[in-house]
C-alpha cells in the first residue's frame, strides 16, 4: 500500500484540529472562546488627558513613600499548621459510589489507551510515508536526498552550551538581596 502526503496530511489534520484533546502532532492552544468583542464607549479627550494626570500625581506619591519590606517571620510556617491531628479522612463511600468511580476509572483508561493507540498510529503512518518519500528521492537523486536529511539550522533556532571548565569559587558566599532583619529576639 502506498501512501501519498494528502492522505498523511488529511489523517495529521483531523487529529490537530480537534480541541477536546491534545496531541503530540498539535500545538497546545486554548479552548476557542466563543464571545462577541465589547463594544468601546466613546470618552470625552479632556477627561481621558485628566485622568492620566491623575495617575501620574498618584504615581508621584507612592515614588515619595519607601516600600516597606517584608519581615522574615512571614516566611515562616507556623508550628500550629504542622499538627497531624488536623489531617482530614477521606469521606466514606457507599459500595455503590465506589463501584461506580472504578468503573469511570476503567473506561477512562481504555478510552485514553485508544487515543493514544490512534496517535502512535498516525505518527507510524507519516514515518512509513517519510520513508519511502525518502527512499524514492534516494532513487531519483543522491544530491537532494541527502540535502533532505541535513538538519535545518533555521527551523527552530536553538544555542546550547555544556558545563564550564572552571570548577566552582570555594567558600563564596552568595549574596541573598537587601532586606531589613526585624526578626524578634526573646532573651531570658
Amino acid at each position: 500500500m502506498r501512501y501519498s502526503y494528502e492522505n498523511v496530511a488529511s489523517s495529521v489534520v483531523a487529529v490537530r484540529h480537534s480541541h477536546w484533546f491534545t496531541s503530540v502532532l498539535s500545538l497546545k492552544t486554548s479552548m476557542p472562546l466563543r464571545a462577541e468583542p465589547k463594544k468601546k464607549k466613546k470618552v470625552d479627550p479632556r477627561r481621558e488627558i485628566m485622568m492620566k494626570e491623575r495617575l501620574k500625581k498618584k504615581l508621584k506619591r507612592l515614588e515619595k513613600v519607601p516600600p516597606e519590606l517584608i519581615p522574615i517571620e512571614d516566611f515562616i510556617t507556623p508550628a500550629k499548621c504542622f499538627d497531624e491531628t488536623r489531617i482530614r479522612d477521606a469521606p466514606k463511600l457507599c459500595f455503590e459510589e465506589s463501584e461506580r468511580r472504578a468503573l469511570l476509572l476503567k473506561e477512562w483508561s481504555r478510552y485514553k489507551y485508544s487515543q493514544h493507540q490512534t496517535e502512535m498510529d498516525t505518527i507510524n503512518e507519516a514515518l512509513e510515508a517519510q520513508r519511502q518519500a525518502l527512499d524514492e528521492l534516494k532513487l531519483e537523486s543522491e544530491e537532494l536526498y541527502k540535502a533532505a536529511l541535513s538538519p535545518d539550522m533555521d527551523l527552530f533556532p536553538f544555542q546550547h552550551e555544556g558545563p564550564s571548565y572552571t570548577p566552582p569559587v570555594t567558600n563564596y558566599d552568595a549574596p541573598e538581596g537587601k532586606y531589613n532583619d526585624v526578626t524578634r529576639v526573646y532573651t531570658q
